[in-house]
């Protein structure tokens, strides 16, 4: 019994020390990133990405394409960037996660309805969702808007929420710059005829409108709002021996008004490193907590 009861105030006095760190630190940062089918395509890529995630001192990190994770090697694996919290929305097809420095609470993992499923959890008051749209076909990925909208209308009025991930389509900030690019309606064309299944194209023209929703519904682009340039996030180097088509941004936070006004930076990372480490370029963002 005594054994008990020191067990459980040690596990009270972490979580206090946690939450007391979190205000301490008075900011918070949170990184994205698509690591492309879980290492298992080019493994020898794995120790340098961890050696760049361990870099950035991330407080949270949210990941898509975790293919043949399982819970124990996603915790396994963030434990040597110092996130003792994990969370893996499942264990097949391409799951999404989150990795976090601070207790994961509230923690939701919905597979029906979105064709990757969709992970949710709040950390240190803030609630995120882990994104991942269909990677083809305009028609689920509005389906899936659709869904997670109704399930965001359910918050609380003043609760900050962020909307993070891999969401696989574009920007009306963007049109300018893809209005320039000669060959991304023609590399649609091509993948849409490679893959019988993908539309991605809508009556032959992109389709703004699954983020114009999100934008509609009072979320805000933060990298849009800040960046000075057009950046892509796909593709990288790290497969120029493929048909990839253009750069195109597909990664984003979006965030609530509630969230948005405490942001202090929203950026991609693209550099030489990120080059090579996956086919999706990484994504931070960082947050006041005053």
């Amino acid at each position: 019994m005594k054994k008990g009861i020191l067990l459980l105030l040690l596990y009270l006095s972490f979580c206090l020390s946690c939450f007391s760190n979190l205000q301490d630190n008075k900011n918070i940062r949170i990184l994205t990133y698509n690591i492309w089918y879980g290492f298992k395509k080019k493994p020898d890529r794995k120790k340098e990405w961890i050696d760049y995630i361990k870099s950035l001192n991330s407080d949270i990190i949210a990941l898509q394409e975790l293919n043949g994770f399982t819970e124990e090697v996603l915790a396994k694996n963030a434990k040597s960037w110092g996130h003792p919290h994990t969370a893996l929305l499942k264990e097949d097809g391409f799951p999404t996660g989150i990795t976090s420095k601070y207790p994961i609470k509230n923690l939701e993992k919905i597979t029906e309805g979105y064709h990757h499923g969709m992970l949710s959890c709040k950390i240190g008051g803030l609630q995120i969702y882990v994104i991942h749209l269909h990677p083809g076909h305009w028609e689920i990925r509005h389906r899936e808007v659709d869904l997670l909208l109704e399930t965001l209308m359910n918050h609380k009025p003043g609760e900050p929420i962020l909307l993070v991930g891999d969401f696989n389509t574009f920007s009306i900030h963007d049109k300018k710059y893809y209005d320039q690019t000669p060959d991304i309606i023609p590399f649609f064309r091509r993948l849409d005829q490679r893959w019988k299944s993908n539309r991605n194209l809508r009556d032959d023209q992109l389709d703004y409108t699954h983020l114009n929703k999100f934008e509609n519904a009072g979320y805000i682009d933060l990298i849009a709002e800040r960046r000075a340039n057009f950046m892509g996030t796909f593709p990288t180097k790290l497969r120029l021996d493929e048909d990839n088509g253009p750069d195109r941004r597909l990664d984003y936070f979006f965030a609530n008004k509630e969230l948005s006004i405490r942001c202090k930076l929203a950026k991609y990372l693209v550099n030489p490193k990120t080059d090579l480490l996956s086919d999706h370029y990484p994504a931070i963002a960082e947050f006041s907590l005053d």
